[in-house]
């Protein structure tokens, strides 16, 4: 009994003392270490135009980098290790009137640090006096406009012609001039219309295709026009990005098309186009709106376009609404800068049959304006 005692009361203090000994022989947990990064500059300005600039990024540590909006600007790479890293920033042309904002955000471990980005709008030019007669829409004042007041050709200061054949994407037959083919004017002025003439010119088809010097990012844009009927005719009131380079990923937008061989008479149409929705895929947004007298009667054909969505209209009635619906470049590559083109096709996939009898046919412009918001 006592020696049971006696071998009891030993092995508590036994324990405790392996216990201490074993505690003594470990370290507890440590946190990792969550290093540090520092960045140069600390914040990007810049003006309107495309810009790429530099941040350097100095870390002893892994780390990411983002941006909140990836419309309009990129970081490249998207991170990186311990050691000085050149971050390259591309900033997109900011064709409005207005400031924006973004931010970059560096992560690492748990920390983050952000480089605010600001680019500033163009400078808004001054807003001429409406002509006579002009209806401003609600919220907007005139940006810009051409009445077609000066007999003689459209002037070069506010407007510039493509050439060539060759189909232009649609097996379309007209070669596109500038001005005139062989003395024969195709582009002219007269009784306050510009006026484009598709003409048989030594047994080819000519005609032409104008664009403005002047883009923009959103707006309201409308012109009055009356196109043609001659079969095979294809007239056009539509606009293309100022920095184009793949279709249809950059966009494009139509306003108004007009051909009675795939359409019909007295019914024009208003699309888009862009990465996710085209008529090569089948998936663009379209539709088709009756015109009555099209051809021989003038028509409004205009577009509000906003950063949520675009209504297109014929004669002040909303036919079509495509809305941004968040998803990205390839759902909106619309915040960029869009020029205004006029163009008389012939034939192809939506002018469709032909006939050369009937030729030539005119495309009247009696005005086009731009008006932006308030």
């Amino acid at each position: 009994m006592m020696i049971a005692q006696l071998k009891k009361g030993l092995l508590f203090p036994a324990a405790v003392a392996a216990l201490l000994i074993t505690a003594c022989g470990s370290k507890p947990a440590q946190p990792a270490p969550e290093g540090s990064l520092g960045v140069n500059p600390a914040s990007l300005e810049t003006d309107e135009a495309a810009d790429v600039q530099i941040i350097t990024v100095t870390a002893d540590c892994d780390w990411g980098v983002a941006v909140s909006d990836k419309t309009w600007c990129s970081v490249s790479p998207s991170g990186g290790v311990a050691g000085t890293t050149p971050v390259t920033v591309k900033i997109a042309e900011n064709g409005t009137y207005e400031s924006r904002t973004n931010t970059i955000t560096f992560r690492y471990g748990t920390h983050k640090l952000e480089v605010p980005v600001v680019q500033t709008g163009r400078e808004a030019p001054v807003t001429p006096d409406p002509p006579s007669g002009v209806v401003v829409p609600e919220g907007y004042v005139l940006d810009w406009n051409e009445e077609f007041d000066t007999p003689g050709k459209p002037s070069v200061a506010d407007w510039w012609y493509e050439t060539g054949g060759g189909g232009w994407g649609n097996n379309e037959i007209q070669t596109y001039v500038a001005s005139a083919k062989d003395g024969h004017d195709l582009c002219y002025i007269k009784d306050g219309k510009m006026i484009l003439e598709a003409s048989k010119i030594g047994g080819t088809v000519y005609s032409i295709r104008i664009n403005t010097q002047r883009s923009w990012t959103y707006g309201w844009f409308e012109a009055r026009l009356k196109v043609s009927d001659v079969p095979g005719s294809w007239p056009a009131f539509w606009m293309m990005p100022k920095n184009f380079k793949t279709w249809p990923g950059d966009g494009e937008i139509d306003i108004m098309e007009y051909a009675i061989s795939t359409q019909g008479k007295n019914k024009s149409s208003s699309s888009i186009h862009c990465g996710a929705f085209n008529w090569p895929a089948g998936t663009q947004k379209t539709h088709v709106h009756p015109v009555n007298n099209a051809a021989s009667e003038f028509h409004v054909y205009a577009l509000e376009w906003t950063a949520d969505y675009m209504k297109f209209y014929v004669d002040g009635v909303l036919h079509l609404t495509f809305v941004n619906d968040g998803k990205g470049y390839s759902h909106w590559p619309f915040d960029n800068p869009f020029y205004l083109k006029f163009n008389l096709a012939y034939g192809g996939n939506m002018g469709g049959a032909t006939n050369d009898s009937q030729l030539p046919a005119l495309y009247e412009v009696d005005y086009v304006r731009v008006f932006r918001k308030k």
